[in-house]
């Protein structure tokens, strides 16, 4: 075999190589992804059928169950236009409460009910540690004039 030959042979083989770790890395990529989808997109039957996705909204006042062996819950969650029943087995976050935000992961049933593998609980918009809240009173204090019956008001702050 020639020089040239070889040098073109190995181009070849090296390139063949790239594609298939291309063609296995955007593979992984794909079956990994998960979709989020608010509870009047699955009312709407925008959901994946059959493929794991993630669903998001409030935890619908009054709706969390608990059955006795204590890993099991049921909840609704709402975007307060439609409402999607949620089945879990497993322990919840900390931050989980009804009323709060959430964010689920898990596959649709034949029953229209959604099976989660994982829940997340999301921390309110409005949160402000406390220097975060002492800093803006102080710069909103040195830039306007404080009335009698503003002072003594701070900005609360959220834990």
């Amino acid at each position: 075999m020639k020089s040239r030959h070889k040098k073109l042979a190995l181009i070849g083989g090296a390139l063949a190589i790239i594609g298939i770790i291309a063609a296995l890395v955007l593979n992984a990529l794909n079956s990994n992804i998960a979709l989020y989808i608010t509870p009047s997109e699955v009312a709407a039957g925008k959901a994946p059928q059959g493929k794991t996705f993630r669903i998001g909204g409030l935890v619908k006042e009054g709706s969390l169950q608990r059955q006795a062996d204590g890993v099991t819950i049921a909840f609704v969650i709402t975007d307060t236009a439609k409402d999607i029943s949620v089945h879990y087995k497993g322990i919840l976050p900390d931050l989980f409460k009804e009323g709060k935000g959430v964010v689920a992961q898990g596959k649709m049933t034949a029953e229209n009910q959604f099976t989660a593998s994982e829940v997340l609980a999301k921390h309110d918009e409005n949160y402000m540690p406390p220097e975060a809240a002492q800093a803006v009173n102080d710069a909103q204090g040195a830039n306007k004039h404080i009335s009698p019956s503003s002072a003594g008001t701070q900005p609360k702050a959220g834990y």
